[in-house]
């Protein structure tokens, strides 16, 4: 990775954070950031631990707010192990579906709490896209990070 790099976590079940994961890659290699996707069931904490760059985290919910079976491990090992996570620039884009109002984008926020209490540095608002409002969620997840985070990893 280079300079104007961000490294893409992702926590999905279905393989819908992925798609938006990937679409906003795409955007960023089209506009000079490189960009590195790695699955969280692929990797272990030291990745965001050791990062040099910006973090974009996309995550699905599960369940009754979980996160989704492929970030569990990451997700807890995270949580249990608390390192300070202070040198780290985040965004985060959640899915969630309003049906479930109770626990809309849990798994997203539960990702930008952790991280926030861990004192990484949150790159703009988090997005949290509604499954019920009849968008997709790859469309707006680009939409998003174009008008809202582009610029402040290219300031980072």
């Amino acid at each position: 990775m280079k300079t104007k790099d961000i490294l893409i976590l992702v926590a999905t079940m279905t393989g819908t954070a992925l798609m938006a994961a990937e679409d906003i890659a795409d955007f960023c290699n089209e506009n000079d950031i490189k960009t590195k996707i790695l699955e969280m069931d692929n990797i272990d904490i030291n990745v965001l631990i050791n990062s040099k760059f910006p973090i974009l985290i996309c995550s699905s919910t599960y369940g009754q707010g979980d996160v989704p079976d492929n970030a569990q491990d990451f997700y807890n090992n995270l949580k249990d192990k608390s390192p300070n996570l202070s040198h780290i620039k985040y965004a985060l884009f959640g899915l969630g579906d309003m049906t479930y109002r109770d626990t809309f984008a849990f798994g997203g926020k539960k990702f930008s709490d952790l991280l926030e209490s861990l004192n990484a540095f949150k790159l703009g608002n988090p997005f949290y896209h509604d499954a019920s409002d009849g968008t997709l969620p790859e469309e707006v997840a680009v939409e998003w990070f174009k008008n809202n985070i582009i610029k402040k990893i290219k300031n980072t």
